[in-house]
């Protein structure tokens, strides 16, 4: 503690030293709220020693200029006002590290999406807000204690959940990197979607064969042990010490496995949508989802194409079955389908060039260079048709037994077009595959869309909200293999990281219990879903216990107990009290009437 923060006489507590910065966002903030106005307003509130308003504060030179001060200022504590924390609390914590303040004396106050995006209408009012909001930052940051990570010894061992292309990669490059890899895959072989295609885009590498390769990796290395027909069933422990209990189905019964590891990757893969009898025209004989064509093209010989014991003349290409529909359906876009398509047509046309095919879709989405797939296959004399949103094309049986595909085509006029045709193919898109249990054992976060979610798509793409849990592959999302393989080895990258200095640090922010308040009522146990709160023995009591490696700060537990024994560390009830008071104590913040701004004549 330096001379400007020691015990004031009397046993006051120590007058703190706050650095405040409003930053303009580069009008993201400015252009609805006057940072300079607030900057001024903070500038004399009791123990802000410096106030002010960057450009951009997470710019490195002003990241710079904040050292700077802390330094030159002697600060110890810093408020940040600026955009959601999700983007840039690691980001400011870092820099107060360089500065040699504790990151946890830092508060990000977020002014863009909580303010100026949402009050956009009202400068003045989103200008007090504002205000009111930084004080409230100061004044929880007055009373912010030093806190220091929990150090946890880790186990050099990761778990690899799923055998698909990304899940195997992962496994690989772990062991590469001198990390044992314990490797379940649910199925009775390895190699998932991938293993069963033969050419694939863009360059038509064998997935068969591309699948054969890595499986005779794993089986050279002894660092990786491998289960099929596994699945995990259990998980205790805690970060960098997880037991995780897996289920071994085999002939005369289960059997029960017990293995200690570091970290967990997540790749299960996904599921193809099935569409329903009649959409589409399927259940018809002769139409297909794009799994099913792709199965039948790569078993085709050179020169003929047959479905059902008969050659096929002509295909027609049904386009976003089961994605980017709104009903009956799923809103997002599966990413990968277009180009899948396209390279499938590609491949007819290597099987028999005279075969016809014609591409109904609403708009082609073949983004990077999967374009020159799309721009070869015109020239091979693909045809495509472009249908409305709100009229999909209808499949039906002709008078001659073809399939008759009736469309609108946008780019003839918009006449409606039937086209006869020997096979319909419907590309399907990706859905998550359903795992409850999975998630039930990990806790894993579910999106709106069922597939996993990473804690930040771009700064934190692979981790989740479970600590030492990372996932990969279209697990997460609909992709291509390419960016699966990436996924997996930035799983890979970021596993290392932790497992490979033999400690990782866990945040500090945690729940704590003072045991002579506690009634041992078991509330908390019942309310924690980590089941990071435990019974103890204390001065011949029962009462609640938190094992801060487990306890993951979410502050469930705090409200259920009558006795008010619990309290969150960076959050504590003072702190938030005195945030509160602060807000009150705004009066441009109490009961201001709404304004109703009149129209520019």
């Amino acid at each position: 503690m330096t001379e400007n923060q020691a015990q004031q006489p009397g046993g006051a507590a120590p007058e703190r030293r706050i650095g405040v910065y409003i930053c303009h966002c580069g009008g993201n903030i400015s252009d609805y709220v006057d940072v300079e106005a607030v900057r001024d307003a903070l500038k004399d509130e009791p123990g802000v020693i410096v106030s002010e308003s960057p450009m951009f504060a997470c710019a490195d030179g002003t990241q710079h200029d904040m050292i700077d001060d802390i330094r030159g200022q002697d600060l110890d504590g810093l408020v940040v006002a600026s955009c959601s924390p999700k983007l840039h609390q690691v980001t400011f914590r870092n820099m107060a590290k360089r500065a040699d303040l504790n990151p946890y004396a830092y508060t990000q106050v977020n002014v863009r999406e909580q303010d100026s995006w949402a009050h956009s209408h009202d400068r003045a009012g989103a200008t007090e807000k504002a205000i009111g909001l930084v004080r409230a930052g100061v004044a929880k940051t007055r009373l912010s204690a030093e806190l220091h990570p929990l150090v946890v010894k880790t186990v050099a061992k990761t778990l690899v959940v799923g055998g698909g292309i990304a899940g195997l990669r992962a496994a690989i490059g772990l062991a590469e990197l001198g990390i044992e890899v314990v490797l379940v895959e649910r199925d009775a072989t390895l190699g998932g979607w991938v293993g069963r295609l033969g050419a694939t885009f863009p360059n038509d590498a064998s997935g068969r064969e591309e699948i054969a390769g890595l499986v005779e990796q794993l089986r050279g290395r002894r660092d990786i042990t491998t289960y099929t027909r596994a699945e995990l069933t259990g998980k205790s422990g805690s970060f960098g010490n997880y037991a995780v209990e897996l289920t071994l189905h085999r002939e005369g019964g289960d059997k029960q496995l017990t293995v200690d590891v570091g970290s967990i990757i997540v790749a299960t893969g996904f599921d193809s949508y099935a569409p329903g009898d009649g959409e589409f025209g399927y259940g018809i004989d002769g139409v297909l989802t794009l799994p099913e064509f792709k199965q039948l093209i790569d078993e085709a010989p050179a020169g003929r194409l047959t479905h059902g014991g008969r050659r096929v003349s002509s295909v027609a290409y049904v386009y976003c079955v089961g994605s980017r529909q709104e009903a009956g359906g799923n809103e997002y876009c599966s990413k990968f389908c277009c180009s899948a398509a396209i390279h499938a047509s590609l491949v007819v046309g290597k099987v028999d060039s005279s075969i016809r095919q014609y591409h109904l879709h609403r708009d082609v989405r073949a983004y990077g260079r999967n374009e020159l797939l799309y721009n070869t296959s015109r020239e091979q004399g693909s045809v495509y048709l472009k249908f409305p949103d709100d009229t999909p094309p209808a499949v039906t049986r002709l008078a001659d037994g073809r399939l008759g595909v009736t469309a609108v085509d946008l780019l003839t006029d918009s006449r409606e077009l039937t086209l006869p045709v020997d096979l319909v193919v419907l590309v399907t898109g990706m859905v998550p595959r359903r795992n409850h249990d999975l998630v039930d054992v990990l806790k894993l976060p579910l999106g709106s869309d069922g597939f996993f979610n990473e804690i930040h798509p771009k700064l934190r793409p692979v981790e989740t909200v479970v600590d030492g849990v990372m996932i990969a592959g279209c697990c997460q999302s609909p992709r291509p293999v390419g960016e699966s393989v990436a996924a997996g080895l930035a799983a890979v990258a970021q596993s290392a990281a932790l497992l490979k200095k033999g400690f990782a640090e866990l945040e500090p922010l945690v729940a704590t219990i003072d045991p002579a308040k506690c009634t041992g009522s078991g509330t908390c146990l019942t309310a924690c879903p980590y089941a990071a709160i435990t019974r103890i023995e204390w001065d011949g009591r029962s009462v609640a216990s938190v094992d801060p490696a487990t306890c993951k700060g979410c502050g469930g537990c705090v409200p259920v107990c009558g006795q008010d024994a619990i309290d969150l560390l960076g959050y504590t009830d003072a702190q938030m009290r005195a945030a509160i008071q602060s807000l009150v104590a705004s009066p441009a913040l109490v009961a201001t009437p709404a304004r109703i701004e009149e129209p520019v004549s």
